[in-house]
């Protein structure tokens, strides 16, 4: 049998509407993508603020590069540990208004990295049932306990810690701005109930950042919890425009992570020139919240605009889900808008529940309402979008 057991799987993927293929973008990412030559209306970056091509952060990714070359050589605890690297670090921390942070390459090996090394055999993590799936993986990998309440539940939040005095340690974790769904944690009361149970939290402002706050500074700031927070996980691979992820804390925290959390020690460094492009773009936010504002000019465009259908379509965020149900349902009119030039791919399980089959729109700053009336028009041709003067609501596409 060997390795032939993968075709099988591949066929059963198939069957199932569930195969995933990439399409290969050829220009810069921004609200028009080019693809095998053609152009298409992109709503499914997480590039909210258009600053991925921005001329400042590749002007300072130029920079870097003929500074300190590309590649960083190794981990930062042997020789991978530079100046922009400390820099970065630094103003990630001036930033999320905490003591210190911690880079990561990436987002996933932030929070994997951050809850193995908190929480072990003997202690228990809580979380909610819509966490990310690198949560969910940190969780599982820690050794420790491992609940779920139901979505934005307090009270069975409350009702887990209230059972959970026989373990060592306890841990809230949550996302502050859910990926898949677009809505919000009540950050106010996770914070109070966890509080009172001296449960350690952790929010995952990786969709927050750049997106919610008077300064861009996530949901933390939005709902005024600064010091508040034991352990803040963020993104520099969506509104910022670049790559990596990282933990912000208290000073303690941070030291304890580098020496404790696998992902961080046993890792080559980010490249410096990548430390570059992030400082730039925290810059950028910083010196100008313009961005912001176009973002949720769009945002509140589209909420206005899909208040005319009977589909009840939430939008809180960036981050908008049609729910259409079956697997084979999303994917049809995925490739219906994809053949009418727009890209918004499904997003199936495992990814999300059985059932809640989705396309999941994400708007950027540099859309225009043009692009989002053509993105509503196409739904509602296609029969997805219901008037609200209609008898009947659809339920799933078909």
């Amino acid at each position: 049998m060997g390795i032939d057991f993968v075709l099988d799987e591949l066929n059963a993927l198939k069957d199932h509407a569930l195969l995933r293929e990439y399409r290969t973008i050829e220009n810069a990412q921004g609200p028009f993508v080019q693809i095998t030559g053609k152009t298409y209306l992109s709503f499914c970056s997480n590039n909210y603020l258009g600053l991925a091509n921005h001329p400042k952060i590749k002007q300072a990714a130029i920079a870097a590069i003929n500074q300190y070359g590309w590649g960083a050589g190794a981990s930062r605890l042997v020789s991978g540990n530079m100046t922009l690297h400390q820099e970065l670090e630094r103003k990630i921390a001036e930033f999320k208004d905490a003591e210190a942070a911690l880079l990561f390459p990436t987002g996933y090996m932030a929070n994997v990295g951050a809850l193995c090394a908190l929480v072990a055999k003997g202690d228990i993590i809580i979380g909610d049932k819509l966490n990310h799936a690198s949560i969910i993986d940190g969780c599982r990998q820690s050794g420790a306990a491992f609940r779920v309440y139901p979505h934005n539940n307090i009270s069975q939040l409350e009702k887990l810690l209230q059972k959970s005095s026989i373990f060592r340690r306890r841990l809230v974790v949550t996302e502050s701005v859910f990926s898949m769904d677009g809505d919000t944690a009540p950050l106010p009361e996770i914070v109070e109930i966890a509080k009172r149970y001296d449960a350690i939290i952790m929010i995952d402002d990786a969709h927050a950042m750049g997106v919610f706050g008077r300064h861009g500074k996530g949901m933390i700031e939005h709902y005024g919890l600064e010091g508040k927070i034991d352990v803040i996980m963020g993104s520099l691979s969506k509104a910022i425009g670049s790559i990596g992820g990282f933990i912000a804390g208290s000073k303690h925290l941070i030291d304890f992570l580098k020496n404790k959390a696998r992902s961080f020690i046993y890792t080559t460094a980010l490249p410096p020139a990548v430390c570059a492009a992030s400082l730039a773009g925290l810059a950028l936010l910083q010196d100008d919240t313009s961005l912001i504002d176009k973002l949720w000019k769009n945002i509140n465009y589209l909420k206005s605009q899909l208040s005319k259908f009977a589909n009840n379509i939430a939008v809180e965020s960036p981050v908008v889900p049609i729910i259409i149900g079956s697997a084979e349902n999303a994917l049809h009119l995925s490739t219906k808008l994809y053949q009418n030039g727009i890209l918004i791919p499904a997003i199936r399980p495992p990814t999300v529940p059985a059932g809640t089959s989705r396309l999941r729109i994400s708007l950027m700053a540099d859309h225009s309402e043009s692009d989002i009336d053509r993105l509503i028009d196409l739904l509602k041709d296609f029969g997805f979008l219901v008037p609200k003067d209609s008898k009947s609501v659809k339920g799933d596409y078909a």
